[in-house]
């Protein structure tokens, strides 16, 4: 069946309040509070303003004014191009449909990750899903063709399992090993399952690259739907992003990328 690939953000960086308490009474600055809306963006301000201890004005005499708010303050870092500040917050996702094409894409971003995909030696397949293409959506003949091909595929992963009695079995490593050999005949557009852990300065680096009219269709069509969580929950980090739709998909960018 044809399906849409869907994003999920189920977890990100949090702040050990009784920690940054006793930090911040270490360095003299006990009172020292972020507006900051979520933990990533005070914690990004915290290992930044840590650096120069610009907590205030008094720690170091060199300073003699600061930048009062969390947004200031992260704006700041972002036109500088400080990038190391923001790979302290990490985002945890979960990508749900894509295809093992999006994952083969995926997988050439490794700095500032980490990757957890739903195992084909394991998960043995029935049915199979399946995204496509807006150039394949608009022929009909092509989409026939796509549906005759999956559906094909799917039945052949059937014939396999019944051939091997897998489901009046309870040997677990039997199972394994025809499952792991079944998938060779799948489709590498069926869809699976990938979480996706990032920091920020990898975060904005990637939807950059990959909402990009020049990459490839499906991962722009989900890195667009990470860039609007992002935007929406990390506003002070990701304020800067400026959308605009391109061959029918959101591009998103920024005059302060740093190339």
């Amino acid at each position: 069946m044809n399906i849409e690939p869907e994003v999920f953000l189920i977890g990100e960086s949090t702040i050990n309040r009784e920690g940054l308490c006793a930090f911040l009474n270490h360095l003299g600055v006990p009172d020292w509070t972020s507006d900051g809306s979520t933990d990533i963006e005070q914690l990004t301000e915290v290992y930044g303003r840590a650096c120069y201890k610009s907590f205030g004005t008094d720690l170091n005499p060199n300073i003699t004014r600061v930048r009062g708010s969390n947004n200031a303050y992260i704006s700041n870092i972002i036109e500088k191009g400080d990038g190391s500040v923001l790979e302290h917050g990490v985002a945890n996702f979960f990508f749900c449909d894509v295809s093992r094409v999006f994952t083969h894409e995926l997988v050439r971003h490794r700095v500032g990750t980490a990757m957890s995909q739903e195992s084909l030696r394991y998960v043995r397949l029935t049915e199979l899903d399946w995204y496509a293409p807006i150039c394949i959506q608009e022929n009909s003949d092509a989409m026939t063709v796509f549906e005759k091909t999956m559906d094909h595929l799917a039945t052949l992963q059937r014939d396999l399992s019944e051939l091997y009695e897998l489901d009046k079995t309870n040997d677990f490593d039997f199972k394994k090993k025809v499952t792991s050999a079944m998938r060779r005949i799948a489709p590498i557009g069926l869809a699976t399952n990938i979480g996706w852990s990032c920091n920020i300065r990898t975060l904005r680096h990637v939807i950059e690259m990959r909402t990009t009219p020049w990459a490839e269709e499906e991962i722009r069509l989900v890195f667009s739907k990470v860039a609007e969580i992002a935007v929406n929950r990390w506003p002070n980090l990701f304020k800067d992003y400026e959308m605009s739709i391109v061959d029918g998909l959101p591009y998103y960018t920024t005059s302060n990328t740093k190339v």
